[in-house]
């Protein structure tokens, strides 16, 4: 999916939010350093739509945060979230929004 997205072939969105959570789990559960975390922020905003979300969304009850993925999705006005994430896959459909895997969205026979 990153490859797609630096190739311009799928746009991936993303919000001050996400960017925040994904700092903090890389500092939790990786340990690394926020020098090295503001490094990989920096590499991922180069490969992102960085949107400001305009809509609160509280649908996820188990993980908070995972409601910010839906309100980017919304703002974005996504197609398809592809993720891994057990409580977001639940769903299946967020409004309009298809909820599945990267490798189901790259590969529509490998859900089935």
């Amino acid at each position: 999916m990153l490859a797609l997205a630096r190739a311009g072939v799928i746009e991936i969105y993303i919000s001050p939010a996400i960017i925040d959570e994904i700092a903090a789990v890389l500092a939790r559960k990786c340990g690394w350093s926020a020098s090295r975390i503001r490094e990989a922020t920096r590499a991922i905003n180069d490969f992102t739509v960085l949107i400001h979300p305009t809509e609160r969304v509280s649908l996820v009850r188990e993980d908070e945060a995972d409601n910010r993925i839906l309100e980017c999705a919304v703002t974005a006005a996504a197609e398809t979230i592809a993720t891994g994430d057990r409580h977001l896959l639940k769903l299946q459909r967020f409004r309009a929004i298809r909820i599945t895997t990267p490798s189901e969205l790259l590969d529509p026979e490998a859900g089935r």
